[in-house]
């Protein structure tokens, strides 16, 4: 029997391959304690209200309780939670953001490169209430590469981890969805 201060020391990695192994709700209770706040968090970042939020957190420790076993610690447990978190308040988003993303599909394009480079600044300089409203309105997916990289401060090496996709894709996808969004705050 673990005691309380016993299960404190045990890192992330640990708590889960015994959670799965003995189906303990206790000490999956230790891990949502660990983890709840910055998922709220993130999710507060994708829906506009709190309740919705705490919903969606809910909805996702649900979730990882039963896909907890598809944990193969071949990242940071952290890493691999906020991509379930970041998948799933995706998936949630794209559900009710239909109407947002049409009105704003003729802004997409697809001959960009790397090298035009749109430098981080002309995103640090956007005020706060318009920036928030902008990135409502484009797709969910750029929004959501956007907040790993400019809010969770993801390097590329961890959004690629997380999204599983090679390192020129996760730069490209940056760029573009910096694109968009620029388009879209100057426009709102």
């Amino acid at each position: 029997m673990l005691y309380q201060r016993d299960i404190n020391l045990i890192d992330d990695e640990e708590l889960v391959f015994k959670i799965v192994a003995s189906n303990d709700t206790h000490l999956f209770a230790v891990l949502y304690d660990r983890y709840a706040e910055k998922v709220y968090a993130k999710c507060l970042s994708f829906v506009k209200s709190q309740a919705e939020a705490q919903d969606l957190t809910h909805d996702i420790f649900i979730q990882l309780f039963l896909k907890l076993k598809t944990f193969k610690g071949q990242s940071k447990f952290s890493t691999w939670l906020y991509s379930l978190t970041y998948n799933f308040c995706l998936n949630y988003v794209q559900r009710d953001q239909k109407k947002k993303r049409e009105t704003f599909k003729d802004l997409t394009h697809d001959n960009l490169s790397i090298e035009d480079e749109i430098p981080d600044t002309e995103i640090y300089q956007m005020k706060s209430n318009k920036l928030k409203e902008s990135l409502d309105i484009i797709d969910p997916n750029d929004k959501m590469i956007l907040l790993m990289k400019y809010q969770d401060d993801f390097s590329i090496q961890d959004i690629q981890a997380s999204l599983q996709i090679g390192e020129s894709a996760v730069k490209m996808r940056i760029k573009r969805a910096k694109e968009k969004l620029i388009q879209v705050y100057n426009k709102v």
